[in-house]
């Protein structure tokens, strides 16, 4: 994934995004009085879409596998359906940035446990300090402790690693590599507390480019690895030897053989690259070192491996080619735990002809390749490549020799062979998570199959989206570094993103209102067209003519009948055209860099907005003239878009926490505006169909109301909201876009900054409207109830479940208390949008002030996390005061 992801996060500090207090992850909701809707959560398909730098599989217990990405948060892997299941979710609006992994660690002595260390950026694009995030109940719920320093799961360096590391012999003792020059720290109490090990001799000196002043590409990389030597050491005790790796291309490595106490410069290594990564394999003795001359994960010319015999110290060079055969780094690396001696590692930064793989099974003796040249350009490969599930891994290429497409992969710095199956290997790339389950097919001269294993594992950043009233398309996202998708189909992925052209971002897009076969999008790509056309919703695509100076897609805006655009592109100043830009003129009265839209009615009107002031054209966009509203937000980080079926109804959402900040509301197509006052800030605005019985579209944002920050929904034009979100589902930044969808009644489709499109659909499919109310107690309400109870995921010692109590009688409910006996002892750990008690195997949950209102034929839903041994058998009776609910 290219460094163009940074660029969303970036904006989101423009919209002044760190004020207030952290949330906690995995807590309560929230105590105000606002309605709540139960909703469900999934991603619109894509598969990936970004960079995976870690894989992580237990040592101890088999299948339990984990990945990191550098902005989308971890996963845990689920053998039974060979998908990933997202664990980041709960992260909040103030701390985005902890939906940076830039390491994590799963616990071989007990498995419940694993660790995160979290964090985006380590400059000011990221206002809050890194954290370690530890959990008992693998990833279900978390607990933080926040650092006195910040960590880049997104900053230059982060494919190298793992920098947090748990002691094989007593899992209580941690260690995590800080960059920055913060050294390296250790824990003594699970990840509780942590201090600096200060007789540590090096806290690293390598940055990728001093001259930066962003602070981006100037820090010190620092402590990038931590490996134990588990052969010294027994259960219960804390490992005697243990290898650091500092980004300092004199002095990588370092070693400690008293447990800590005491370090060293391990004599002998070699000079003038970095360790990547450091693999022990403690049954032969051997450290393996993987070495680039930077710090990646794009760039790295020249790199070489080698091998540290730990008994003797000797240092072999153990490089698969020539130094001077190199044009890249090695940075993936894995040993077969099955059988000592097999070795395998990347060309990470090899983005030509392709990523290159290579396997040794006499512990780097000698070399194979993943394919090698017949006569050049041709190839022969030890592999086939199958992206039928995730066919855009293509790039509708049509590559000459010796590229092929699709690529076996670029960015390769994770490379994970499973502990338990020599046959399973899985490795991160740019784009996707790939792997194989006929690996040693490889050492009998047959092909090994390679295919995505990365469904449920969602990467992508959000620039816009948008859902026509009609045609095929469900829904148009515009992506950054894949471009973006049109789906037909959320539960399918799209078999390519958009193309002709293939922009690598696109900034913005939008369709006809009343002709939604035209559809347009703008975006950013190195030589080539900014913008493009289509005249069938979609399906197909046509590059249109750029004005001289562009330099970006900016945004754009697509008159109701499709007859001409508006276009704000990067570099020049805002043009428009009739047809199909085959030639555009500059729109006068309006500044370069302003946001523009379109009335859903009127093809004439458009609108912009820029620094503070609003822009109205009525002729086409030729000429812009100021409006003369005030109080809108001073900067530029404002979403505006115009009601469907209504002229001059406008919504605008933005500001910062330092001036005006909040949801405005035009009748009049922007003469004035009127700031809701039950909004105390708001980011993002759409529309969806209305309510059953309501006169107006329903409204959707990403806000704080009533002191809350979450998702909103309104069905009375904003007299009164629901937050339809919870506190296990936030998924950081969601200040991108949002639209519902005209269709389907209560569906809202979610921006993200690095977990993909989100989408939700509401349990109260008959479209009651909302009420803003939320204020009764009463435990005890009356009318028949239906509970569903499912256990969404389960292992060894523990579970999650989610619960949804469904009011099927005829009036609504002001309260709610409800009850059940758990048969095997079960107890629960953690509660979210609920409070509970239990005594014994007894439990009683009740409502929260903001869903305790649950109107008849609606839901109300809550999920927690528990333990069990022996058995877990679901609740067969459920309890809701004194009367008994159906069973689901």
């Amino acid at each position: 994934m290219r460094r163009t992801r940074i660029l969303t996060a970036v904006l989101a500090l423009a919209a002044g995004l760190l004020a207030g207090s952290p949330p906690v992850l995995a807590a309560s909701g929230p105590k105000v009085a606002l309605a709540a809707d139960t909703y469900t959560w999934k991603n619109a398909r894509i598969d990936g879409g970004g960079f995976v730098p870690g894989i992580v599989f237990n040592r101890s217990e088999k299948n339990l596998a984990y990945a990191r990405t550098d902005i989308g948060g971890a996963y845990r892997w689920q053998e039974a359906t060979k998908t990933w299941t997202p664990l980041l979710d709960s992260v909040g609006w103030d701390q985005w940035g902890h939906t940076g992994v830039v390491s994590l660690a799963s616990d071989s002595v007990d498995p419940n446990k694993v660790y995160a260390a979290v964090g985006t950026y380590t400059n000011s694009w990221d206002a809050t300090n890194g954290a370690v995030l530890r959990s008992a109940d693998r990833g279900a719920s978390w607990q933080k402790t926040d650092l006195p320093f910040k960590l880049g799961g997104n900053m230059p360096g982060r494919g190298m690693g793992e920098r947090l590391a748990i002691d094989p012999h007593k899992d209580n003792v941690l260690y995590l590599g800080a960059p920055s020059g913060k050294g390296l720290w250790r824990s003594t109490d699970s990840g509780v507390t942590w201090s600096q090990v200060t007789g540590f001799p090096n806290v690293g000196n390598y940055v990728q480019d001093p001259s930066d002043t962003s602070g981006y590409a100037s820090d010190n990389q620092g402590i990038v690895w931590v490996t134990f030597d588990e052969s010294t050491g027994t259960a219960g005790t804390p490992t005697k030897t243990i290898y650091v790796g500092v980004a300092d291309k004199d002095n990588a490595v370092y070693r400690s053989t008293d447990a800590g106490a005491s370090w060293t410069r391990l004599a002998g290594q070699p000079t003038g690259y970095l360790a990547h990564k450091g693999v022990l394999d403690a049954k032969n003795g051997y450290l393996y070192l993987a070495y680039s001359d930077k710090g990646g994960p794009y760039d790295g010319g020249k790199g070489r491996l080698w091998r540290y015999a730990t008994a003797t110290g000797t240092w072999t060079d153990i490089s698969p080619v020539a130094e001077a055969d190199t044009s890249y780094g090695f940075s993936g690396l894995t040993v077969d735990r099955q059988h000592p001696g097999t070795v395998m590692t990347t060309a990470y930064s090899s983005w030509w002809p392709d990523t290159q793989i290579f396997r040794s099974t006499d512990s780097g003796g000698t070399w194979t390749k993943a394919w090698d040249y017949t006569s050049y350009p041709n190839r022969s490969n030890r592999y086939t490549i199958d992206v039928s599930s995730s066919p855009w891994l293509t790039f509708n290429a049509n590559p000459s020799p010796p590229e092929q497409s699709p690529k076996l992969g670029w960015m390769t710095e994770s490379l994970e062979i499973d502990p338990f199956n020599s046959d399973r290997m899985m490795y991160g790339t740019g784009a996707t998570l790939y792997g194989t389950e006929n690996l040693t097919r490889w050492d009998s001269g047959g092909q090994f199959t390679v295919k995505p294993m990365v469904q449920g594992l969602e990467e992508t950043a959000v620039n816009d989206l948008a859902s026509p009233p009609s045609g095929g398309a469900q829904l148009f996202s515009a992506l950054g570094d894949i471009g973006g998708f049109r789906h037909t189909d959320l539960a399918k992925v799209p078999s390519m993103m958009f193309t002709s052209p293939t922009f690598t971002t696109t900034t913005g897009l939008d369709f006809a209102e009343t002709n939604p076969n035209t559809v347009v999008r703008v975006g950013d790509l190195d030589s080539g067209p900014h913008i493009a056309f289509s005249t069938d919703n979609g399906a197909n695509w046509f590059a249109g003519t750029d004005p001289s100076g562009v330099s970006g897609g900016g945004t754009v805006a697509a008159a109701s009948d499709g007859s001409r655009f508006v276009w704000s592109p990067a570099g020049t100043a805002v043009q428009y055209t009739t047809g199909f830009g085959t030639s555009w003129a500059a729109s006068s009265g309006i500044p370069a860099g302003a946001t523009v839209e379109a009335d859903r009615v009127d093809a004439k009107t458009f609108y912009g907005f820029k620094s503070g002031k609003f822009y109205v054209s009525s002729d086409g966009g030729a000429t812009f003239t100021a409006s003369s509203a005030t109080g809108l937000p001073g900067g530029d980080s404002v979403r505006f878009k115009a009601l469907p079926g209504a002229k001059g109804d406008v919504w605008l959402a933005g500001g910062a926490s330092d001036g005006a900040y909040g949801l405005w509301h035009s009748t009049d197509g922007g003469a004035s505006f009127t700031k809701l006052s039950n909004v105390e800030q708001a980011d993002t605005i759409g529309f969806g169909k209305a309510a059953t019985g309501a006169s107006y579209q329903t409204l959707y944002t990403s806000a704080k109301i009533g002191g809350v920050r979450g998702i909103f929904r309104s069905t009375d034009k904003g007299a009164s909201w629901t937050r339809i979100n919870d506190d296990a589902h936030q998924w950081g930044w969601t200040g991108g876009a949002i639209t519902g969808d005209p269709r389907v009644y209560g569906r809202v489709y979610v921006s993200t900054n690095g977990r993909g499109v989100i989408y939700g659909d509401t349990s109260d499919t008959g479209g009651g409207g909302d009420n803003g109310g939320g204020g009764g107690t009463d435990p005890t309400p009356t009318g028949a109830c239906t509970v569903t109870y499912k256990i969404t995921n389960q292992w060894s010692g523990g579970f999650q479940a989610d619960v949804r109590l469904t009011n099927t009688g005829s009036s609504a409910w002001s309260g709610w208390s409800l009850g059940w006996t758990f048969a095997d002892g079960q107890k629960i750990t953690q509660l979210w949008n609920a409070d509970h008690t239990q005594s014994g195997a007894a439990v009683t949950v009740k409502n929260l002030s903001w869903n305790a209102a649950v109107a008849a034929g609606s839901s109300v839903g809550f999920g927690f996390t528990g333990s069990w041994s022996g058995a877990n058998t679901k609740p067969t009776s459920f309890r809701l005061g004194d009367q008994t609910c159906a069973v689901g």
